[in-house]
């Protein structure tokens, strides 16, 4: 869910970072969304603002996604639900790390910058490979990576970009590697929920916050 014109102060989330009533850019302002955004989180319903600012409280920015629904607040709670019951639920045998490269390889078919570079640090993160995200981004068959993760991407491109059907065959591919029938249901809602992702971000136009890029590549520097 490219860096901003120099022109445009920094991002959001540093400066709603220092109060709750900070001004955010004007409704319609192409450096965070064509659409309306809050003018401070003191608008937003108790709930929205508290995910807001819990998710600032772990990343140390607030993700520029959140702000893009805040004004829409029915559809920012069915998001976030569904988001969360998908990935962070702890699968049987999918990881985390798994569940975000088949975000990132979906979106970058998608040409959703937002999710590939956003989800691309969450792969770097939970798989501790700095080069991964980037690899599968580009072309996950000329990357270094097991017969499990080669199928499971193969499959989640076949479902979620090639609108394919998930066959027996795919069925067998996928359980042969080690996928359950609810891996396997995961896999395929993952590709559902980020193609309507990919698609929310692209019809808004908001860019991944700079944070993202880094995270991941470069080791955080440790408080002496």
């Amino acid at each position: 869910m490219s860096s901003r014109s120099s022109s445009v102060s920094p991002t959001l989330s540093s400066s709603l970072s220092s109060s709750l009533s900070s001004p955010v850019p004007p409704s319609g302002d192409p450096s965070l969304s064509r659409f309306p955004v809050p003018a401070s989180l003191d608008e937003l319903p108790d709930d929205i603002r508290d995910s807001i600012l819990a998710v600032q409280d772990k990343a140390g920015f607030i993700p520029n996604v959140f702000l893009m629904l805040a004004h829409r607040p029915a559809e920012f709670r069915a998001f976030f639900a569904y988001h969360d019951a998908l990935m962070e639920r702890e699968s049987d045998t999918l990881t985390k790390a798994e569940k975000e490269m088949i975000v990132v390889a979906t979106s970058a078919r998608n040409r959703c910058l937002y999710c590939v570079v956003a989800h691309g640090a969450l792969v770097r993160l939970y798989s501790k490979d700095p080069l991964l995200a980037d690899r599968v981004a580009i072309n996950h068959h000329s990357a270094d990576l097991s017969e499990r993760h080669r199928v499971m991407l193969d499959a989640a491109i076949h479902c979620g970009i090639d609108v394919g059907e998930l066959t027996e065959e795919w069925m067998t591919r996928l359980e042969a590697v080690g996928f359950t029938q609810d891996d396997i249901w995961d896999i395929g809602a993952i590709c559902a929920f980020f193609g309507l992702s990919n698609r929310l971000v692209t019809l808004t136009g908001t860019p991944p916050n700079p944070e993202f890029y880094l995270m991941g590549r470069v080791p955080r520097e440790s408080n002496p």
